[in-house]
């Protein structure tokens, strides 16, 4: 089936209080979706994000941002009021998230609601957080104790706490549990406002037929709830310190290489408890998204890990990864066969389901098995016969950008190389727009690229509509456009330039900039290329 839909995230939402959240300016944006005949909206990972706030370095590879949660909801339910959010500094550009000032105010604002929660909450609020904490414990009491002793820390990295702490000694848990409880608990409230705030904004997406890709990336934070918690997950030494991280080797880019940072799995050792980690971060996912795209996918197939002592990645080593291995136990675990509800029947099924599916699998998922856990791969860059072979076996959709595809005739990303099996993009969120893309390339790529698309427009911003016509035109059963493009931005509006510390993940959507003019002409070219969303019956 043929659809489309619009990358934006969640932070980039215009607002009245410096970043966008779960507000009415959400439910406007979905409205949008609509109206223009996009079935999906994707976003970027949704994680509490700590220093250079990107979100592919969470706190927690399971918990939400706070920074999401939005302070009109809050004066809803009768937890602040307009005057107090109002008061707070946020920062004033209404184009850019001002982090600085997000940091120092609006944990003060949500301080005042959760007071106001422990006050007010009647019988029905009070068993329905319970049941939350309940539902989520396997990551939510670590998260929250994680986030306090923290903030007690003065913001340290876990590396650096005291041995007790650092090394999780029961008697010092107990004792930092027992001194931070109020914390423990704000934090703990945190989760439970934002996921039911989000889970209402993603039902409301769902009711009008737009579906949420969301994003998880592959690492983990060093600097994060998971490595501290779950040591046993990755190559740690015995006194709970990285034997390596993760990186890339050196190219023709950078004579020393990338050191990423982030810790390593430990494969082998995931293996023989069937990757339940893995397993309850995809299951806390999918409580977030209808659709996962995984970032760096190419990990799962090999990896280069780098000495944690060693300032650059050159004497790193490429390992292997886990393969189709991970993917055959998540199909086990989560695969729900019609009309059983009993969890271990169906586990038991989906064994026999997957029986004769062998580790070093080619053959692709069984396709019941395959639409159930819905993923795309970010499959993009290191394309070796390994990968596109993983890729081939799981049976995922990869991603072709067009950005990449005019550097030749026969580019792996050029429209004529396209499969129905997977998804286009104009550019991603780790591009420049596609106006500031046209712009920058020289002008041997830029004639070509006017050949390719028969583009007869002589200004910028008609070439690209012609781009994102030439998306559309794909083969490719799903076509995702990212916002800016539609709206002609330059590299003002860039979310991400990889390999740079400063002004990322900020740009921010003016308010009333989306017209009823431009939801037409996308709904135009959804009618034209077949790619408005079936109606769910």
């Amino acid at each position: 089936m043929r659809e489309s839909g619009i990358l934006f995230p969640i932070f980039s939402l215009p607002s009245k209080f410096g970043i966008g959240s779960f507000s009415k300016e959400a439910y406007e944006f979905v409205d949008f979706l609509e109206r223009s005949g996009q079935g999906f909206w994707q976003i970027l990972p949704v994680g509490p994000t700590g220093f250079g706030n990107s979100p592919y370095q969470p706190f927690s590879a399971f918990a939400g941002n706070p920074y999401f949660i939005s302070p009109e909801v809050l004066i809803e339910e009768g937890l602040l009021t307009w005057d107090e959010a109002g008061a707070a500094n946020f920062g004033s550009d209404v184009e850019r998230v001002d982090y600085g000032a997000l940091y120092e105010n609006r944990f003060t604002l949500l301080k005042k609601a959760f007071s106001r929660f422990k006050e007010r909450a009647n019988a029905d609020e009070q068993a329905a957080y319970q049941a939350f904490l309940e539902k989520e414990a396997f990551w939510l009491e670590d998260y929250a104790l994680y986030m306090s002793i923290k903030d007690a820390q003065g913001g340290k990295s876990w590396l650096d706490w005291d041995e007790s702490l650092r090394t999780r000694e029961p008697a010092a848990l107990k004792k930092a549990t027992e001194e931070q409880a109020d914390l423990v608990r704000f934090f703990k409230f945190l989760q439970y406002e934002f996921d039911k705030q989000w889970h209402r904004l993603r039902e409301y997406a769902n009711r009008k037929n737009v579906k949420i890709i969301g994003d998880l990336p592959f690492y983990v934070s060093l600097d994060g709830s998971d490595a501290w918690s779950h040591p046993e997950v990755f190559q740690m030494t015995e006194n709970l310190v990285p034997k390596v991280v993760a990186g890339c080797p050196p190219d023709a880019f950078s004579a020393t290489g990338q050191r990423w940072g982030n810790p390593i799995y430990d494969w082998e050792h995931m293996k023989q408890n069937h990757y339940l980690w893995w397993l309850k971060r995809i299951e806390r996912n999918y409580e977030f998204y209808d659709v996962i795209r995984i970032d760096h996918f190419h990990g799962f197939c090999d990896y280069y890990a780098i000495p944690y002592e060693d300032e650059t990645a050159e004497n790193g080593t490429l390992e292997k990864g886990p393969g189709i291995d991970l993917f055959l136990e998540l199909a086990r675990a989560l695969h729900k066969p019609a009309g059983n509800t009993g969890k271990a029947e169906a586990k038991t099924e989906a064994a026999e389901d997957l029986s004769s599916v062998s580790a070093d699998a080619k053959e692709p998922l069984p396709e019941e098995l395959l639409a159930e856990l819905r993923i795309i791969a970010e499959d993009l860059g290191n394309n070796t016969p390994e990968n596109e072979a993983l890729l081939a076996a799981t049976g995922f959709p990869g991603m072709k950008v067009l950005q990449y595809a005019f550097t030749s005739w026969d580019s792996y990303y050029v429209n004529h190389r396209h499969t129905n099996n997977c998804v286009v993009y104009t550019g991603t969120h780790d591009n420049t727009t596609s106006l500031a893309w046209f712009e920058e390339i020289n002008e041997g790529q830029r004639d070509f690229a006017r050949k390719y698309i028969n583009s007869r427009n002589t200004d910028a911003g008609g070439f690209v509509w012609d781009f994102i016509r030439e998306a559309y035109r794909s083969v490719a059963d799903l076509c995702i456009i990212p916002l800016q493009d539609y709206l002609c931005k330059g590299r003002e509006a860039r979310i991400n330039a990889p390999g740079t510390a400063d002004g990322n993940w900020q740009w921010r959507l003016a308010p009333n900039s989306l017209s009823e003019d431009l939801a037409r002409s996308i709904r135009e070219l959804a009618e034209i290329y077949s790619r408005i969303p079936k109606t769910e019956e």
